[in-house]
């Protein structure tokens, strides 16, 4: 197993150090899946908490923009682009989310944090329609510009 980045020779966490590493260009998409059913579908044009999908987006690029207030360890970056888009699909609300920085560390965290709390959001403003909602597949479609960029 390789060293863990975030744990310093004594076992203790901390922060990686990136000063030595180049600023580059760097992106990320990360996209999730929230299941839900035809009523959460029928009730989307006429939430009482108002238009779900776009405070969702809002939402999602909200929190992308204060990921390392959230998550420890986390390096403040920042953000050039973050793009959170919500899409109806047949089988619920596609949420992707797209992050771009020029810095010395990569973006993925923002875009995670961005379709969680995207979708989060949603989940707020749909459950008085019915409860049974999940938040499902998230995951890292593409990063670029660190050692290696990667694909899905």
């Amino acid at each position: 197993m390789n060293k863990l980045s975030h744990v310093d020779a004594v076992g203790k966490p901390t922060m990686v150090d990136v000063t030595a590493k180049a600023s580059k260009h760097r992106q990320a998409v990360v996209e999730g899946l929230l299941v839900i059913k035809e009523s959460h579908r029928a009730a989307l044009a006429s939430l009482p908490k108002g238009d779900a999908i776009t405070v969702a987006e809002v939402a999602g690029v909200m929190a992308g923009k204060r990921c390392s207030d959230l998550i420890p360890l986390c390096h403040p970056l920042p953000l050039s682009f973050m793009d959170v888009k919500v899409r109806l699909e047949s089988n619920g609300l596609r949420i992707t989310a797209t992050a771009k920085t020029s810095a010395r560390t990569g973006v993925e965290m923002e875009a995670y944090t961005a379709v969680a709390i995207a979708g989060v959001t949603l989940i707020d403003m749909l459950k008085g329609v019915d409860p049974d909602l999940v938040l499902t597949d998230i995951k890292l479609l593409e990063k670029s510009g660190g050692k290696s960029d990667w694909t899905r």
